[in-house]
Formats: structure tokens, C-alpha cells, sequence
């Protein structure tokens, strides 16, 4: 009898450890790779920084800089995230962050509910500090601390001076967006309307284009044969530029748009080069690995004082063809 319950005892324990190893390898299917283990180190802080995009020039730029400003300060930081956009293993990556204890999360804002709930809620209960870094969320919203990244209210106000200077006072204006980076559209979107709307001549007209590149070609098509008197084209979403630049020139061996972007990526840096576009806001990746790694360190380190919720802004600037080399 006592054997019998030996046995008992240890073949439950056997199927007990095989449904958490299963749970575990379920959690990283194929096409989410396993972060690293955040084992024990000898550092003083162990922090994760998480974006949406891996494996891009720009979050790479993010990366390495604040990989370079973790050592610098003698702490631990790895690098996780999502391919592709993949909003739920992205969201998976900020659980298991949480889950790991972890001091301190560095992380691409996503303005959802989800996002919030786990910023606000589940970080704030384990008392693991959040700093967003290039795209933000609202702060009321996530209670995140503060913000490291570009100033997008005032990236529109830069592209919609340069449109003035090279359209005049008066023309009609496409702005697309996109379903995506909401957010920081809304601002980018305020920063426009700030400036041109003591134009009274000057007529905007908002369109929206969804992130899959099918539907970004529709809608082009769509706003190209609603509006093909509109004198330039301002692609709100960063995401959408490259899309939209060559349905367009599809059409036209000329394109009747001016066209300005908020992405800065290489590809469409390439279409800067090429006269595609008339002008694109520059960002600066690199300072934004440096400051959000450096501000999280100073505040667990209670050296920062309260951290400013509005945000710390990098350098951003207009960039024209002719200024490239």
C-alpha cells in the first residue's frame, strides 16, 4: 500500500513538471523566440528593453546605444521583442518581463488597453518602473514615468513650416494615417493643424490607411482619384511612406504631390535621395537608448529626483534632398 502511494505520488509529480515544461514551450510557439533567462547576476539592476520592431536600422541604433550606456553603468539589459509588428507577442514579452522581476522595463509605447493594463497595473503592483521610449502613451493612461523620444507635436509643426515655405499659403493637403502608432499620430496631426491652421487657404483633407500593404494601396489609389487637385501629401503614419511613394509613382512619371514623411528609415531615406519625397523628419535613435538606460538607472538609484512626466525629448530636424551628400 505505502509503495502503491509512493508511486502514485511520483508519477503525479513527473505529469506535473511535463504540463509546465508544455506550458512553457506553448508560450514560445514557433516564430516568438525565448528571451533570454534573466538569471541572478551580479549587477546591481537588471533591466529589458522591449519594442515592437527587432531586427530594424532604427531600434538596432535604439539597441546598441543602450546596450553601450548598460555597460557603461555596470547593469544587466537584454533586448526583447516582436517581428513584424506582432502586437501579441510583444504584449507576451512585457508579461513575462513583469513576471521576472525585473528592475526596471524600457519599452516601445502601444496605446491599448492592454498595454495600459499591464504598465498601470501589473508593473505598478510589483512596483517595476516603465519608461516609453520613441512612441508614448498617454500618462494618465499607463502611469508609465516619463517618456525618451522625439517630440512628434512638434515634428508636425517642423513638416507643416516646410510645407508653407515650398507650396505658399494655399493649397489643399492629404494627411494619411494609419491604425497604428495612434498615439503619436494624434500628436504629429496636432503639430500640423497648430501651424496651418492660421492658413485659411490651405484645405486638409484626413485619410486613413490601414498598415497592411494591400489596404495602404488602396487607400492611395482611393485619395489619388478623390483629390487629384491636392497640391501635397503628408504620410502621418512612418510606416506607410514607402507604400505609398511607389503606388503613386506607379500613376505618375511625375508626381503632382509634394510628399513628406515622419520615417527615416533607409528605404526611405533612398527615396529622399531620389527626389521622391520632398522632405523627412530625422530622428536620433541613439540618444534615446542612451538617455531612457541612464534616467531608469538614476531613478532606481533614487538620484534623478522625480522624473519630468512630460517626456525628455531628442533631437529631431526637417531634412531636405539637397542637404544630403
Amino acid at each position: 500500500m505505502r509503495k502503491t502511494a509512493i508511486i502514485t505520488i511520483i508519477a503525479m509529480t513527473l505529469m506535473l513538471c511535463y504540463f509546465t515544461s508544455a506550458s512553457i514551450v506553448k508560450l514560445y510557439r514557433a516564430g516568438s523566440p525565448m528571451p533570454a533567462a534573466l538569471q541572478e547576476q551580479e549587477v546591481p539592476y537588471r533591466l529589458v528593453l522591449i519594442t515592437q520592431e527587432m531586427d530594424t536600422p532604427f531600434w538596432d541604433l535604439v539597441g546598441d546605444s543602450a546596450l553601450a550606456e548598460a555597460e557603461k553603468q555596470g547593469i544587466s539589459l537584454q533586448i526583447w521583442g516582436s517581428y513584424g509588428s506582432n502586437e501579441d507577442d510583444f504584449l507576451k514579452k512585457m508579461e513575462i518581463a513583469i513576471a521576472s522581476k525585473v528592475d526596471g522595463i524600457i519599452v516601445q509605447g502601444l496605446d491599448t488597453e492592454e498595454f495600459n493594463e499591464l504598465t498601470k497595473i501589473q508593473a505598478g503592483r510589483h512596483g517595476i518602473p516603465v519608461i516609453t521610449v520613441a512612441s508614448d502613451v498617454p500618462m494618465q493612461d499607463s502611469l508609465r514615468r516619463t517618456y525618451v523620444g522625439s517630440d512628434h507635436k512638434e515634428a508636425g509643426r517642423l513638416v507643416a513650416r516646410e510645407l508653407l515655405s515650398d507650396m505658399g499659403q494655399a493649397g489643399t493637403v492629404i494627411l494619411i494615417g494609419g491604425s497604428r502608432q495612434r498615439y503619436d499620430q494624434d500628436l504629429r496631426l496636432a503639430g500640423i493643424h497648430d501651424i496651418l491652421q492660421h492658413y485659411p487657404d490651405i484645405h486638409t483633407v484626413f485619410a486613413e490607411a490601414p498598415d497592411e500593404r494591400e489596404r495602404v494601396v488602396s487607400a492611395a489609389r482611393d485619395v489619388m482619384n478623390r483629390y487629384p487637385e491636392a497640391d501635397a501629401l503628408i504620410a502621418v503614419n512612418s510606416n506607410i511612406t514607402e507604400t505609398l511613394v511607389r503606388e503613386i509613382g506607379k500613376r505618375y512619371q511625375q508626381s503632382p504631390f509634394r510628399i513628406y514623411s515622419f520615417d527615416d528609415s533607409p528605404e526611405t531615406m533612398e527615396l529622399l535621395k531620389a527626389g521622391k519625397l520632398e522632405g523627412m523628419i530625422l530622428q536620433s535613435p541613439e540618444e534615446m537608448g542612451r538617455i531612457s538606460v541612464d534616467l531608469m538607472v538614476k531613478w532606481l538609484k533614487s538620484e534623478a529626483g522625480p522624473l519630468d512626466m512630460s517626456g525628455y525629448y531628442t533631437n529631431i530636424r526637417m531634412v531636405k534632398a539637397e542637404e544630403l551628400p
